[in-house]
């Protein structure tokens, strides 16, 4: 190609090397970078509280008018609205933005009212085309006024927009919800707080200028997470209100239950700042695979909408909870250390800000948007009595008016004439000559003078109220004032001073968390409730268990002697034998005579059926075979030893329609003892009957006459015979059950002869007339106690009857009868 007629040849160009230091060149641009994130993306004003894209996202939807009270709209629209017109970047950017403005577990006060899947903590948000957003109700606190140059207006980045370099900011929007960010060589961390006390705070400040920190922290005393939990210690958060910098403990809100009468739990409401329960579960089972966590059952998430979070550890049996629970403070997000960072702009500069330096850096922002209002308001009321004032003129004087404006010849020349002829100025004439003749009424001219009336005191209001600096702070304090009681909510985190468990990942000794196995005694009560008592060495180890009613008592069906780690047994009516631990049993006091404080034993085991009852509590080691006596007057000695592995077994083959009235725990020197409902007694030695295996039937214990049933079975130790007492109550089978107290006897069971197995047995009781049945019968060591159904006491007569005697009528219905609490 050859060159044109005037371009030179490329040889005659001279060629141009600019020498640049790479050092410098990258020293300049990482610097024009670094600021650019510092102070465009990444760190909040200390006036607002905003970053720049929160900032946008607020103006354009008030711009907009996604009011609160106007329906919702796609999010993506107001993406696409910001990005279009205000935000040089991504719409993913702005739409996380506009998600964390909605999360209620992100913002202690959140500013945008989302409609559908805004995230959770372990769940991101749905996309933008599928969710809708609005301003919540404190969003219109941080923009209001804009429209009363309040605020300075810069241009976007085309050009194209104006856009406010601030937001007025009625809540101290930094503060209260905080913000987390990162620069390029800083970053920023700082906690939410609570509306109602930052307000009293900064109420405070503006008061009393010269408040000290102290003074400031009687208001503020730290900060209140969405979530709420537990600071644990307070050292930290001074530091961070002094400096802006510092750290502490946040834990979650546990409380250990009952989740069923044998299982013990953890039970978690409120987890720490931004910590999803998918990610402790996560911990705690990596935990329990790792065998660093141990005592731990199950975990269950029940978190749902109504009852919020609900988080469920299962404690394993004999693990102690609160040992499990300190252990879980260590080695899962339960607790979780907060940093504070208040780093922030300040004139466009970063900064780092303790609780007083935020609040004066709001509350003198806040100061200029008041001030700035008023002058504005001032100003524009100006403009308009001047307005009225020359409209009153021209209604006064309406008839030379209108001949002065038909005589003019153009407009210019009415303007010019009326400004000469009335004294008017030139916005006044201009404005009378757009009058409408609909105006010229004698009610428009009454209206004016009101309207005059009304401005003339406006102005000399806002006068008064520029005039003075402390009536402008007294304007602040009261509009921060109404902020907090439209939006203020109470603390929801705990603060406290409790010692900080260590932060380590040693493996934990399971024994350290175990309960100790102590000596004790398992008491079943008559009335069916069921506790322990621990041996008296053993008090100050273990949690007594207050009484639930006091006024109740309560006498004892079946005892058993083991040690609280040991597995027992309960047989049931149903021949059943259940194993259970009784750790998890309420404890009672020594020498206690109430059981009330116990719990249902139908309950602790999980009984199913309503008619099956548990009759006695068994040890599984002992050498003394379970004893039981049947309806049908069966008796079986279970041979010790060899029982089924399993949590619940058969003890007795039953028959149709037969069940165990009675069961303890017999050697062959004990008296084992039927009553039947026709009064017949017999007792005869354990010896007699033979051990058999579980699967067994028994074999025929007493002779049963036709109609009648055994009502009471018990074993004597041979030591408990002379003391022994048997109780009778007689009554009529055609009565209501309950109705007729019937008549009682308490008669010595030495007076009962002693027969063979298998026989009839002797006369208990003489019925009298109307009585033909035994309703209730019960043999063993006296003083017996009578109890109505509901555990309070029912007197029984002296123990002096005779054993074939009628009884004394009783004044109540009695129940259950039992022995006293040892």
């Amino acid at each position: 190609m050859t060159p044109g007629k005037n371009e030179p040849a490329p040889s005659q160009i001279a060629e141009r090397i600019d020498d640049v230091d790479v050092a410098e060149e990258m020293q300049g641009s990482f610097l024009e970078y670094a600021y650019s994130v510092i102070y465009s993306r990444a760190l909040p004003d200390a006036r607002d509280g905003l970053k720049p894209v929160q900032r946008r996202i607020l103006y354009m939807m008030s711009d907009m008018g996604l009011r609160p009270d106007r329906g919702h709209v796609k999010s993506a629209r107001v993406v696409g609205e910001v990005m279009g017109k205000l935000h040089p970047h991504g719409d993913a950017a702005i739409y996380d933005a506009l998600v964390r403005l909605a999360q209620p577990f992100t913002l202690r006060v959140p500013l945008v009212d989302g409609h559908g899947n805004f995230g959770s903590l372990d769940d991101g948000p749905a996309a933008a085309r599928y969710t809708e957003a609005r301003m919540a109700p404190p969003a219109m606190s941080m923009t209001e006024s804009l429209d009363e140059d309040v605020v300075d207006f810069i241009p976007n980045y085309d050009n194209s927009h104006q856009q406010p370099e601030v937001l007025p900011a009625a809540i101290p929007n930094l503060l209260v919800n905080g913000a987390s960010g990162i620069a390029v060589g800083m970053a920023t961390n700082m906690a939410p707080h609570n509306l109602v006390e930052v307000v009293a705070a900064a109420r405070h400040l503006l008061s009393t200028p010269e408040a000290t920190l102290d003074e400031l922290m009687e208001f503020v005393p730290g900060p209140d997470f969405p979530s709420g939990g537990t600071i644990v210690g307070l050292a930290g958060v001074r530091d961070a209100y002094a400096t802006g910098r510092g750290s502490f403990k946040t834990r979650a809100k546990v409380s250990i239950e009952q989740l069923t009468p044998r299982k013990t739990g953890l039970v978690v409401t409120e987890l720490p700042y931004l910590v999803g329960p998918e990610k402790v579960i996560e911990k705690i089972k990596d935990g329990v695979n790792a065998k660093k966590i141990t005592g731990i059952a199950d975990v269950t998430d029940l978190t749902d909408r109504t009852r919020g979070l609900r988080l469920v550890i299962g404690v394993k049996t004999g693990f102690n909870p609160q040992a499990v629970l300190e252990q879980l403070y260590r080695l899962t997000p339960l607790e979780d250390s907060f940093n504070i960072n208040n780093v922030a702009l300040v004139d466009g500069q970063p900064q780092t800000l303790g609780l007083r330096e935020l609040l004066e850096v709001y509350l003198a922002h806040r100061i200029r948007v008041v001030t700035r209002r008023s002058e504005y308001r001032l100003a524009r009321r100006r403009e308009r009595l001047h307005l009225v004032e020359g409209l009153l003129i021209a209604i006064l004087d309406i008839d030379e008016v209108i001949q002065v404006i038909r005589s003019s010849d153009d407009a210019d020349a009415a303007r010019r004439r009326l400004i000469e002829v009335f004294d008017l100025s030139e916005l006044q004439a201009e404005y009378i000559l757009e009058l409408r003749l609909r105006r010229l009424t004698r009610f428009s001219r009454i209206e004016l003078e009101a309207e005059r009336d009304q401005l003339l005191a406006e102005i000399a209001a806002l006068e008064e109220l520029l005039g003075s600096d402390v009536r402008i702070r007294a304007q602040v304090a009261d509009e921060l004032d109404r902020a907090a009681d439209l939006y203020g909510t109470p603390r929801r985190t705990m603060l406290t001073e409790a010692r900080v468990m260590p932060k380590t990942r040693k493996a934990v000794d399971p024994a350290t968390l175990e309960h100790a196995d102590v000596p004790c005694r398992v008491i079943l009560g008559a009335t069916g409730r069921i506790a322990r008592v621990d041996a008296p060495e053993a008090e100050a180890a273990v949690a007594i268990t207050p009484p639930s009613r006091r006024s109740k008592h309560d006498a004892v069906r079946s005892e058993l002697e083991t040690t609280s780690r040991t597995e027992i047994g309960a047989v049931t009516s149903k021949g059943r034998l259940i194993r259970f631990s009784p750790l998890d049993l309420p404890v009672l006091p020594p020498n206690s005579v109430q059981l009330a404080a116990g719990v249902r034993v139908s309950d602790y085991l999980a009984l199913a059926d309503r008619d099956e009852r548990v009759l006695a509590v068994v040890s599984l080691e002992s050498s003394r075979p379970i004893v039981l006596g049947t309806e049908q007057g069966v008796v079986k000695r279970v041979a010790p030893g060899g029982y089924p592995n399993r949590p619940d077994f058969e003890v007795i083959g039953l028959k149709a329609g037969d069940r165990v009235v009675g069961a303890a725990q017999g050697g062959d020197d004990d008296e084992l003892v039927f009553v039947t409902s026709d009064a017949q007694l017999l007792h005869f030695p354990a010896s007699s009957v033979r051990p058999q295996g579980c699967p067994a039937g028994g074999m025929a214990g007493i002779k049963l006459a036709s109609g009648a049933k055994v009502v009471e079975f018990t074993a004597l130790v041979r030591a408990d015979v002379e003391r022994a007492v048997v109780v009778t109550v007689a009554a009529s089978s055609d009565t209501l059950l309950g109705a007729d107290p019937g008549a009682a006897k308490v008669a010595a069971f030495a007076e009962y002869p002693s027969k063979g197995r298998a026989t009839g047995g002797v006369r208990a009781h003489r019925f009298l007339k109307g009585q033909d049945a035994l309703s209730l019968a019960w043999v063993g060591p006296g003083p017996a106690h009578g109890l109505g159904a509901d555990g309070s006491v029912r007197p029984l007569p002296e123990a002096n009857g005779r054993r074939d005697g009628s009884g004394q009528p009783l004044e109540a219905v009695v129940q259950v009868v039992g022995r006293a609490i040892r």
